[in-house]
């Protein structure tokens, strides 16, 4: 127990994704928190990961790493973005000495939060199978609203590094590119809605 982690009781309420208010009220045989000898309150990290649901005894698990890298079109893929990032990337993690485990490639829009391997990464988060996330650029996650991301993977006990802090300069290229698929996906949307009304109108016509 000497080299478990202490936490304040902000960094264990967001882990927790709950209120520190919330978290002052659990019992001592929920969790039970530690006096600093300045008398501040603290908790045992292992304590908030078994309420999180994570097996301490599998440290090995724990330490598992996810590397996600996304572009936004077949263009980039072809061209080699897609294969250059990822390779950035592994690159950082091997000097980290990280155990990489699970590596997700995707082509697909930054504001779609659908993407099949964006949900492929969430089922381990949710199933606790990985301690860290790994991406390029915050917007290879999403293009907006990063932050509840960034909070959602917190309260799992999951933390998430981005390599590079300033977005490159391809980002406005990519950022069109998705505004024009959003925009051509909803005109689909809208016109398959207006051809089903006329189709429906037209058959109660016929009916008449």
């Amino acid at each position: 127990m000497s080299n478990d982690k202490l936490l304040s009781i902000a960094e264990a309420s967001t882990l927790l994704g709950i209120t520190s208010k919330t978290l002052r009220g659990y019992s001592t045989e929920v969790v039970s928190p530690v006096k600093t000898d300045g008398g501040h309150r603290r908790y045992l990290e292992s304590d908030i990961k078994r309420l999180q649901g994570i097996d301490t005894k599998n440290e090995n698990q724990e330490e598992i790493t996810a590397v996600y890298v996304r572009v936004s079109s077949q263009d980039q893929k072809v061209k080699g973005d897609l294969e250059r990032q990822k390779g950035r990337v592994l690159e950082y993690t091997t000097k980290k000495n990280y155990k990489v485990e699970h590596i997700f490639e995707e082509v697909g829009s930054g504001m779609n939060d659908g993407r099949a391997k964006l949900r492929k990464l969430f089922d381990l988060v949710d199933n606790h199978r990985i301690k860290r996330v790994v991406v390029e650029h915050k917007d290879r996650i999403s293009r907006f609203n990063f932050l509840v991301y960034q909070s959602y993977l917190n309260s799992h006990g999951v933390e998430i590094e981005i390599i590079e802090q300033t977005l490159p300069k391809t980002f406005e290229d990519e950022l069109v590119e998705d505004m024009l698929s959003l925009m051509s996906s909803f005109s689909a949307k809208i016109y398959g809605k207006r051809s089903h009304q006329n189709r429906k109108k037209q058959e109660e016509v016929s009916f008449k």
